[in-house]
């Protein structure tokens, strides 16, 4: 036995396995007697030995015991106290269940991403509260208007104008901003001034934003005598500068402007105007000076300038965006003096449009300086357009700002919800022209008159600026000695609310005289006109109107006009005046006027009543009025929706309380619910762009919602309303008498009839009983509708069903019927409607012919109504009619259905409807109802009672009565999900996101917190366990994103183009392949249904689980399983980098795919477009959307819409992502547990229990939390404790994984993972170890396990492990039972030798940067295990891996080739098959390296020892495995040639199991074309100095990629070890000469580099025939180096001589490294003629290979001709050439005399024969061109002839000229031999020769 311990224990001391292989010390409990120190100092001196006769491969690692000092000293982990205890099973189990529950999240939805808004189809946009309409607001402030002179006041308006509409759109808005001494000349015209008047900034509206629009400025000045442009000479002409030099007339100026002041001071002329184009503003193009106020203007005109903007800009409406732009401060340098005769709005256009300078600029004018910027949400001290002041106001002395009122460009759909009765007059021109007298400045006075007093005169005129805030008269400017003027003032009046016909207005036409002159009034009247406010039929007359003027003043009843009144141009309309309204009291359209009016005299009851020429009686009104509401619909839309509100509560009103003409009750019913109908269509077709996605129109809803009441009580008499109540039962007869009200009858249904005298009279009689209820009124009209009304109601269902839904919640609430019992709230006839209305309803979405869109609204619509239903009738009765809409709709319409379904499970007693605490027992109604007030509170409070669990967990028919709603949904989803049924992917996503939707509103809804309510609201999903289960074949297959790989022998990255053998051999870790390519289920739906998967087995009663999973089959218990395998694949925490990728790639398809849509929304105008607008403005969610009953989503989700999260977030996402992962494996844990406990007393517990564990190493095996860990591993232990046999008796391959998985957690940086690991690890070793009384098991599988962790583990930390080595070492020596046994030795024997990997490690960690270094070192390591072949297979694999990731795939494959020659060495010991390879000699056709797989000595392998060749590649099947692994690497290296030899070895194989399909395959894969394929380049790299360690003075022969350039390799290798040792510390040494190191300097790191290439001894060339052949397997390489004898590296010919070396690498390339160390060195030296014959040997090969070529190159020929002939060639011919001589010179150098020198005589011969093998190939060349070229070449073909004649010539006597001792004493034959012995020697071919 001590032979037996030097041979395996010292032998290179590569890894400890000598106490794998046997266990040498501790048999049979014996102890050990060797003495570790004496052993370790042994191994040294061997390794001592070692060192001076091996290369770097065999360099072997430190000192063993200095390695368990450093464990020893090591500090371990924390030991966790229960290890060592004993316990019992039961409490074992009990223990781990309470620690898994402590601190568990509640909801485990909210840990999910919510939601899909897109398939939210319970979800409704909120509605929006009625509001006054307000567009893009901006600000403007007006900061300062300065002159050069100041000499009087000056008035500024503004007001905005759209071009392209030819359109004023805002009201004006007054400013002034003159000194207070400039005030002060006003002061006796201005006594009050109202504060409201002194506003500077004004709010403007823009609803229609345009690149038109321009903000007008326009300034007027007190009236003075003279025109415009004499007024504004004075701003033109003067300076400040120069007040000294105009002093004078300055100050006569001044006084003018006193005196004009003080007489004239009412009286405005106009000034001057500019115009700022907004856009400008808004995009920062435009042509305003943003500069220093004071500067003027230095670059043209502001028209120039603006116009040069507006040519470079050409902008869509789109691109105006009034809301959001930088706030701009603008100095207007530019004013245009305003022309008399020019001022109209039309001439105002034209300028804007044309952009011409109307008139001179007033260029002393100094800036106007406004401010204009977005207008805050809510400004302070703001006005609104009536005066009155907006919140917030906090202080009423501080100068406000003001609203202006805006006339939009178009219309506007909004109605009216503010008070508002403006009225605007626009005096706009006068013609006196005709009149005699005096009568050129004419000034028109405005009144507003309440009778035709002077007296009554009404101050309801706003004041302008710096005036009374209301006046009772205003004057419009004045132009100076113009007989004709036009107008632009506008006025503004605040109007009565109810006008009569008193009220008027009167125009006053004054001459002002201003010159004062003696007996002259300052004001002359000259005219009066009257304009009267309301028509005939009392409608408020607006428009433009040209009214005749008197002359004389009107008498005192001027209202109608006398006879004998004096008229100006004979009573012709000589002034034009314009009347606009803003009113919410005024319709202003004759069809709501009519029906308003007609409302109106019913109410007052004041019959008769004169309507335009109609006098409307009691008789005819019925007629009128039903007239008047079909008429709406010609109504102007924007008027019908500005008096929506009003219009719709009339129409209710009229249903409700039917109205009572002379005794008659008229029937309005109908024709009101057609009217509705029709105009709630025609809001819907016009508005598309302000609908919801269920179609739902925004300003309707609105309505509904805020606005609409039941009229609970009867309108103030005199007006008569019908209070008639339903009969008890309908009348015959829809041809009734006018007493009865047919709208209260159903004609289908007879009854006894009621005479009508008794009927009248009972109406009359009765004082109130009640009026129509509108639900009931609606559901009957709706029934019997017929043709328009009926598809007008359909279209638009949604509104009526939500009308009647608030109507019967208001008729409950009024009625006080909540608290009956619900069958009571409603009579049966309105029941029966509902009924008739759900199933017509339900037909017609079934129905074939409506149109999709319809039919998708009709469907949400009616859904949505049920839905309601639910909370107000009974229920059964709603249940019953949601099965008749199944009954109608066929499965076919899945989509609709599901829709349905998922809006009915939307409502807030979704839960308590299922009922689900009831037993399973089928109820005498579908859902009994209960009164609302008690249901909620009784719904949880009965107990489970003792049922078939199994029809609990099955979609039976006792399920789907109990849960009725929960068992619809199932059902649709169970068929959706039907692997033959037709459910596509948007249908499988509908239906798993309608429960996964259900799931979160339970965990989000606080009733349902307590665990046990939870339990029974689970209840209603135990079907989906099953339903799962069953779609396992189609859920998309999550592992193959596994982090981690899976098995220790599945340790190669796996490449693209196969599949890792491992994974085919064993699936124990992956979920049957069967079916599983068939998934159809996306990735997103199948994490879906499973995250609601888990939801019911975290919720679900824990008994019931158990008590179903004991009644499943084990096949069932499986597919269980495989499905909690595939939860844990699913959830796996990604990390943040993951998510940081997902977001970013997100963000850039979210991105393209919005502006994609947005073009092709964009794409069409009008409303579209619109609703795209109002879309951005709106958010898309948060409190703009809600769900309709669920409000409330988890709350830490950010907004789903935007998805370029912060970083904040993207911190927060992982935590939360981390919890869910946390979260879903402690349910799956939970659920093995179960299956774990009910597994005890199955009889098949063994593939179960596999099953179970299988799936607990894959979760360890994935990125899991310390929690989930921890929990983990107690499983574990658990697991093993009460079935040991499970990995110690039966499969290897559970037991390897599991220790794979368990070192890998002793490596964690977390410290509590670490300590259960080592706990773990202990007790498999203890447990292993008291079964057989040694773990030899155990301790082979942790070595393999820790030598595959070393080599494929990124994060892989020894000092980590470190500490749980020691933990391990802890517990094996505080263990008191185990004390006396072997086992604490044996641990620590075991736990040594893993730290003496780890040492290993720490040298590999220093390299991972450098590969080579790093293959080197795992090399070496591979190379230790040569005793251990399990060992040296992993090592071999883990080099494979790294090879592939660099993508050197033939080196990857040779360690796979070394890999299965060494399983068949091994295999060939333990089986005698014929067809096996014998060994490693049957691989050396593959390569020559494999012979080192040879066994070391029989001895060292024992067929029975367990653990040893025990892994699954050491098997047939593993053979076959690592062969088609190395044929594919093969082929990814483009070695066809090795896959061949290969494949020789597979075939027999093949061929002895009868595996056909393979056989097929495998010469399938012949059949490849071996392309062109371009090998590897070579390269010698020499490294010297010490810096390098073991790697001084060692030269090695690299394997680089095909095309490396020496640059390429030398910058990598240079700036690699620049990283490493510092940038000053490396040289490249430049030559390729042998270093002398006395000459570097110590402290540097050199690298010499050189380019090699294969040599091959000509013996060799005959059998390296092929490409390939000259590319595989080589060992020798050359590179060669020139020099002279002096030391320069080049001379001339006669000097040059070159060096050869040839180098031989331990190994032949390629193998299972890139770099071979070279073990041998050879130089010969080539003299100068030597030199040359090769020269001329190349020369003469390149002519040949251009000659020979097929197919034939002319321009190669030629290029190599030309370099061989050409002596001197003509400029005109070929201007690219240049002479060359080369040839000729070096024959007249060496062969022009016979050399001295004997030993030279044969090198003379053989370049004489080398010259005349090259004439003879120049001549076949120049033969070859002469039948290439073409008509054009000829004359240079003939020039290239002729240089060869004189080359021949020239050569002729050199090459003819023999030395005579060689033929006088030789034999020609030995000579032949002697020359070809030469050429061996030298290595060269004589190709050509």
């Amino acid at each position: 036995m001590c032979f037996f311990l030097c041979i395996v224990v010292p032998v290179e001391l590569a890894h400890s396995v000598r106490f794998i292989h046997r266990d040498i010390f501790a048999w049979k409990g014996k102890k050990r007697t060797h003495d570790v120190t004496s052993l370790s100092h042994y191994c040294v001196l061997q390794d001592d030995a070692k060192r001076r006769s091996v290369s770097i491969d065999e360099t072997p690692r430190g000192s063993w015991a200095s390695s368990i000092f450093d464990l020893k000293n090591s500090s371990p982990d924390a030991l966790l106290p229960s290890v060592l205890e004993h316990t019992a099973a039961e409490d074992m189990d009990r223990r781990n269940t309470e620690a898994r529950l402590q601190g568990r999240h509640t909801d485990l939805m909210g840990l999910y991403p919510p939601p899909d808004e897109d398939e939210a189809v319970e979800r409704c946009s909120a509605i929006e509260v009625p509001k006054e309409h307000c567009g893009q607001r901006i600000m403007v402030k007006c900061l300062s208007l300065k002159f050069e002179i100041e000499i009087e006041p000056i008035f500024g308006t503004l007001a905005l104008y759209d071009v392209k509409e030819k359109k004023k759109i805002s009201e004006n808005f007054y400013f002034d901003l003159n000194s207070d001494q400039m005030k002060g000349l006003l002061k006796p015209h201005t006594p009050h001034t109202a504060i409201s008047t002194l506003a500077r900034s004004a709010i403007f509206s823009i609803t229609y934003p345009s690149a038109d629009i321009f903000l007008v400025i326009k300034l007027e000045k007190v009236l003075q005598q003279g025109d415009i442009g004499e007024c504004c000479e004075p701003y033109m002409v003067m300076k400040e500068s120069d007040s000294t030099k105009h002093k004078e007339k300055l100050e006569k100026l001044r006084q003018q402007a006193e005196q004009s002041c003080n007489r004239l001071g009412r009286f405005r002329m106009p000034f001057a105007w500019t115009a700022i184009h907004l856009l400008n503003i808004v995009s920062s193009v435009g042509g305003l000076d943003r500069s220093d106020p004071d500067s003027d203007s230095g670059h043209g005109t502001w028209n120039e300038r603006k116009k040069k903007g507006f040519e470079r800009m050409s902008i869509g409406d789109d691109m105006c965006n009034f809301a959001t732009f930088r706030p701009a401060t603008l100095t207007v340098t530019n004013f245009f003096k305003q022309e008399g005769d020019r001022l109209s709005d039309e001439d105002l256009y034209k300028y804007l449009a044309d952009m011409r300078r109307p008139s001179s600029v007033l260029r002393r004018l100094r800036p106007l300086k406004i401010d204009i910027s977005p207008a805050p949400d809510s400004p302070h001290y703001c006005l609104s357009p009536e005066l009155l002041h907006v919140k917030p106001y906090p202080d009423l002395r501080v100068r406000p700002t003001k609203e202006v009122l805006e006339f939009p460009a178009r219309y506007v759909y909004t109605p009216h919800t503010t008070y508002r009765n403006l009225l605007y007059i626009y005096p706009q021109s006068l013609n006196f022209s005709s009149r005699q007298g005096s009568v050129r400045n004419i000034a028109v006075k405005v009144q507003f008159m309440a009778g035709e007093d002077p007296s009554q005169a009404l101050p309801v005129i706003f004041g302008k600026s710096s005036c009374a805030e209301f006046m009772n008269e205003a004057y419009t400017p004045v132009i100076y000695h113009n007989k004709s003027p036009e107008f632009y003032e506008e006025m503004k009046m605040k109007i009565p609310a109810n006008l009569t016909d008193n009220h008027h207005l009167l125009f006053t036409f004054y001459h002002i005289s201003c010159q004062p002159k003696q007996n002259t009034p300052l004001e002359c009247p000259v005219g009066y006109t009257v304009s009267t406010l309301l028509s005939l039929h009392g409608r408020l007359r607006t428009g433009s109107f040209s009214l005749p003027v008197s002359v004389e003043k009107p008498p005192p009843s001027y209202s109608v006009q006398l006879p004998g009144m004096k008229w100006v141009d004979n009573h012709k309309g000589v002034f034009n005046v314009e009347v606009t309204a803003a009113s919410s009291v005024h319709t202003q359209d004759p069809h709501l006027d009519k029906f308003f009016t007609l409302v109106y005299v019913l109410e007052e009851y004041s019959f008769p009543f004169r309507l335009k020429d109609v006098i409307i009686t009691e008789a005819n009104m019925e007629g009128e009025l039903k007239a008047s509401m079909a008429a709406l619909r010609g109504a102007l839309l924007d008027t019908c929706v500005r008096f929506l509100h009003q219009l719709l509560n009339k129409l209710i009103q009229l249903i409700v309380y039917p109205p009572v003409i002379a005794g008659q009750i008229v029937n309005l019913g109908r024709t009101a619910f057609e009217a509705m109908a029709l105009l709630v269509n025609q809001i819907h077709k016009n508005l598309e762009g302000n609908q919801d996605q269920h179609g739902r129109n925004n300003l309707l809803a609105s309505y509904i919602h805020y606005c609409f009441r039941l009229p609970t009580a009867e309108p103030a008499m005199p007006m008569q309303y019908a209070t008639i109540s339903r009969a008890t039962a309908r009348p015959s007869s829809l041809h009734l008498s006018r007493s009865k009200s047919i709208s209260n009858s159903n004609p289908d249904l007879a009854s006894s009839p009621v005479s009508p005298d008794e009927e009248v009279q009972r109406i009359i009689g009765s004082k109130v009983s009640r009026a129509v209820l509108l639900h009931e009124e609606l559901a009957l009209q709706w029934v019997v509708s017929t043709s328009t009304v009926r598809e007008a109601a359909l279209q638009q269902a949604w509104f009526f069903f939500q009308l009647m839904t608030k109507s019967m919640a208001h008729h409950l609430f009024l009625t006080s019927k909540v608290d009956l019992p619900r069958r009571q709230r409603f009579p049966d006839r309105f029941v029966d409607d509902i009924a008739a209305l759900v199933c017509a309803i339900s037909a017609d979405i079934a129905a074939p012919q409506k149109g999709h869109i319809l039919v998708e609204r009709l469907n949400s619509s009616l859904a949505f109504f049920l839905n309601d239903l639910l909370s107000l009738m009974d229920r059964g009765f709603v249940f019953n009619l949601i099965r008749s809409y199944y009954k109608q709709n066929p499965s076919s319409l899945n989509a609709l259905r599901m829709d349905f379904t998922r809006i009915i499970c939307s409502h807030e007693h979704y839960v308590t409807l299922n009922l689900p605490c009831s037993t399973l027992s089928p109820p005498a109604s579908p859902s009994p109802s209960t009164s609302s007030t008690t249901s909620q509170g009784s719904a949880f409070s009965s107990m489970v009672q003792d049922q078939g669990v199994a029809t609990m967990f099955e979609l039976s028919v006792p399920f789907r009565q109990q849960h009725f709603l929960s068992g619809l949904l199932l059902t649709e989803l169970s068929l959706i999900l039907e692997p033959d049924g037709e459910g596509v992917f948007f249908l499988h996503k509908k239906a798993i996101c309608a429960v996964h939707s259900l799931l979160c509103s339970h965990d989000a809804d606080p009733r349902y917190t307590d665990p046990q309510v939870r339990a029974h609201v689970a209840k209603l999903y135990l079907p989906l366990i099953p339903i799962v289960m069953e779609t396992l074949q189609q859920l998309h297959d999550f592992s193959g994103q596994q982090m981690q790989p899976i098995n220790i022998v599945i340790v190669i990255p796996l490449l693209h183009t196969f599949i890792l053998f491992a994974e085919c051999l064993s699936n124990s870790f992956v979920l049957p392949t069967a079916g599983r390519q068939s998934s159809s289920l996306s990735a997103e739906c199948s994490r879906t249904l499973l995250v609601s998967f888990l939801w019911v087995l975290k919720n679900a009663d824990a008994a019931l689980l158990e008590r179903w999973v004991s009644d499943l089959s084990v096949q069932q218990i499986n597919r269980l399983l495989d499905l909690l395998h595939l939860c844990v694949s699913c959830f796996e925490y990604k990390g943040k980098k993951a998510l940081e990728r997902i977001n970013s790639l997100t963000f850039k398809k979210s991105q393209d795919m919005k502006a994609r849509l947005e073009e092709a929304i964009l794409g069409t105008i009008g409303a579209r477009q619109e609703m795209v607008r109002r879309c951005r403005e709106r958010s898309p969610y948060g409190s703009q959307e809600n769900v309709r009953w669920r409000k409330n989503v988890t709350h830490w989700r950010q907004n789903t819409d935007r998805v370029d999260k912060t970083k904040a977030e993207m911190e927060q996402e992982s935590v939360v992502d981390g919890n869910l992962a946390t979260e879903a494996s402690l349910i799956v844990l939970d659920t093995l547990e179960i299956i774990v406990k009910v597994n005890c007393s199955l009889t098949l517990k063994e593939s179960v229990l596999g099953g179970v564990l299988r799936v607990l190493l894959h979760s360890m095996a994935g990125n899991q939390s310390a929690l989930f860990l921890q929990h983990c591993f107690t499983t574990q232990r658990a697991l093993v404790y009460k079935f040991p046999e499970m990995l110690f008796e039966e499969d290897t391959e559970l037991c390897a994984d599991l220790c794979l998985r368990l070192l890998r957690h002793c490596s964690s940086s977390v410290g509590s993972v670490r300590s259960h690991a080592s706990a773990s690890l202990y007790l498999l070793m203890r447990q292993n170890f008291e079964i057989g009384n040694n773990f030899a098991r155990v301790k082979m599988q942790v070595t393999m396990s820790l030598s595959s962790l070393v080599g494929t583990s990124q994060n892989f930390n020894e000092e980590h492990l470190r500490h749980s080595l020691k933990t391990i070492l802890t517990y094996a020596e505080e263990d008191v039972e185990l004390r006396d046994t072997p086992f604490p030795e044996q641990v620590q024997d075991l736990v040594f030798n893993l730290h003496m990997i780890l040492t290993d490690t720490v040298k590999m960690k220093e390299h991972q940067q450098d590969p080579e270094m790093l293959i080197d070192l795992m090399y070496r390591i591979a190379k230790g295990y040569q005793n251990s072949p399990d060992l040296r297979l992993t090592w071999l694999q883990n080099m494979a891996g790294k090879h592939c990731e660099r993508g050197n795939h033939a080196e990857a494959a040779h360690c796979l080739v070394h890999s299965a020659a060494l399983v068949a060495e091994y295999l060939n010991m333990l089986e005698d098959c014929r067809y096996l390879p014998i060994g490693c000699v049957t691989f050396q056709n593959i390569s020559s390296n494999v012979l080192e797989e040879s066994a070391v000595s029989d001895d060292v392998l024992s067929p029975e020892e367990e653990g040893i060749c025990a892994g699954k590649y050491f098997s047939e099947s593993g053979l076959v495995g690592l062969l088609e692994q190395a044929a594919a690497s093969f082929n990814m290296a483009a070695m066809y040639e090795a896959i061949n030899e290969v494949y020789k070895i597979l075939l027999p194989i093949h061929e002895a199991n009868r595996d056909f399909k393979k056989l097929a395959t495998v010469h399938g894969k012949l059949q490849d074309a071996f392309n062109k394929r371009m090998f590897g380049t070579y390269f010698r790299v020499g490294f010297y100095g010490c810096r390098f360690g073991d790697l001084d003075d060692q030269e090695f022969v690299y394997k680089e990629p095909s095309i490396t350039k020496l640059a390429e390799i030398s910058h990598r290798l240079e700036e690699f070890y620049s990283e490493r040792f510092g940038d000053d510390a490396v040289e490249i040494i430049k030559d390729s000469n042998p270093v002398d190191k006395n000459k570097l300097d110590p402290n540097k790191a050199y690298l010499q580099i050189t380019y090699v290439e294969p040599f091959f001894d000509t013996y060799e060339l005959k059998e390296r025939i092929t490409y390939f052949d000259k590319n595989y397997n080589l060992r020798t390489f050359m590179y060669c180096t020139p020099f002279t004898l002096d030391g320069r590296a080049h001379g001339d010919l006669n000097e040059q001589y070159k060096r050869k070396t040839i180098l031989t690498t331990s190994h032949a390339f390629p193998y299972i490294k890139t770099r071979i160390n070279v073990i041998h060195k050879e130089e010969i030296i080539l003299v100068p003629m030597e030199v040359a014959i090769e020269d001329m040997q190349k020369k003469t090969q390149e002519l040949a290979f251009a000659t020979n070529q097929d197919p034939a190159d002319s321009k190669m020929l030629q290029m190599v001709l030309q370099g061989s002939v050409v002596t001197d060639i003509p400029q005109q011919i070929c201007n690219s050439f240049s002479p060359s001589q080369g040839p000729l010179e070096v024959a007249q150098v060496f062969l022009s005399d016979i050399p001295d020198d004997p030993k030279l005589f044969r090198h003379h011969n053989k370049l004489r024969l080398c010259f005349k093998d090259f004439t003879k190939r120049c001549e076949d060349a120049l033969r070859k061109n002469k039948a290439l070229i073409g008509p054009d070449q000829k004359e240079y073909h003939r020039e290239l002839e002729r240089n060869y004649i004189k080359l021949k010539e020239a050569l002729g006597p050199l090459i003819n000229r023999k030395i005579p001792q060689l033929y006088r004493t030789l034999p020609a034959q030995t000579t032949q031999t002697q020359r070809s012995s030469v050429f061996a020697c030298e290595g060269l071919t004589t190709a050509g020769s």
